[in-house]
């Protein structure tokens, strides 16, 4: 019993863990890796309904060591997906988002590199903006009075620090382009900063938009919010 609870917890975490490396690494679809969440997750819970049955009747071939590593495991496998899920269920099911919902910045070099992303480069419009306007209220347009020359400079440095790949900066045009590829799935996820002259101020606005994936799991918001806060640290020094 204690060797099937073992690797019933070790296949649930294995399921769960290289579920993410495998979609990055071109061995297996986005939806073979999402499969294996969820088989990672009955599996955990397989695994730790046979863990009951063995502390209660079969102590005998338990030891401690080996039925918390087991319950560590199986606990991992579970709390992964149901994370996700419950994240899912708690932001709009949207992978573009934008300060400026009227007119959001438009990808320039980065539009090519997303010709074959199941995401279309285009705002999806009203809809995606009324959803994004009640979950998230505080992404609007901000306003600075540092030159536009100086909003560039400090927007690459952000970028810089964010670990985020610099596509594009047309000073010119006020307008910065950078790639975010995530550590697990290595999902390509964009990003476009407009500069916009105002009279005596500067109005900035951000755009996030995933390549891939219905809902973003609120990581576009995420992601502008680490950018501001980037920005306005590079701003102040």
């Amino acid at each position: 019993m204690k060797m099937i609870v073992g690797l019933m917890s070790v296949i649930a975490i294995l399921l769960v863990a290289l579920a993410g490396p495998f979609y990055k690494f071109g061995v297996v679809e986005l939806g073979t890796a999402f499969a294996g969440f969820k088989f990672g997750l009955l599996a955990g819970i397989a695994a730790l309904v046979l863990l009951a049955i063995q502390l209660l009747f079969k102590r005998n071939t338990a030891n401690v060591g080996s039925a918390l590593a087991s319950a560590i495991l199986a606990v991992t496998a579970i709390a992964v997906p149901l994370s996700m899920m419950n994240t899912a269920k708690n932001v709009p099911p949207i992978h573009d988002v934008s300060t400026d919902l009227v007119n959001p910045p438009e990808f320039v070099k980065i539009a090519p590199l997303r010709a074959d992303a199941p995401n279309p480069v285009a705002y999806a419009g009203a809809e995606v903006a009324e959803q994004q306007r009640t979950a998230y209220p505080d992404l609007q347009t901000l306003t600075y009075t540092q030159s536009k020359s100086e909003l560039i400079e400090a927007s690459n440095q952000a970028i810089e620090n964010l670990g985020w790949e610099l596509v594009n900066t047309d000073v010119d045009k006020g307008i910065i382009e950078a790639t975010e590829t995530t550590a697990w799935f290595g999902f390509k996820d964009d990003v476009i900063i407009r500069v916009i002259d105002n009279d005596s101020e500067r109005l900035v606005d951000i755009r996030s938009k995933s390549r891939v994936g219905q809902s973003d799991l609120g990581k576009n918001a995420a992601r502008i919010h680490s950018f501001i806060e980037e920005l306005d640290s590079a701003l102040a020094k």
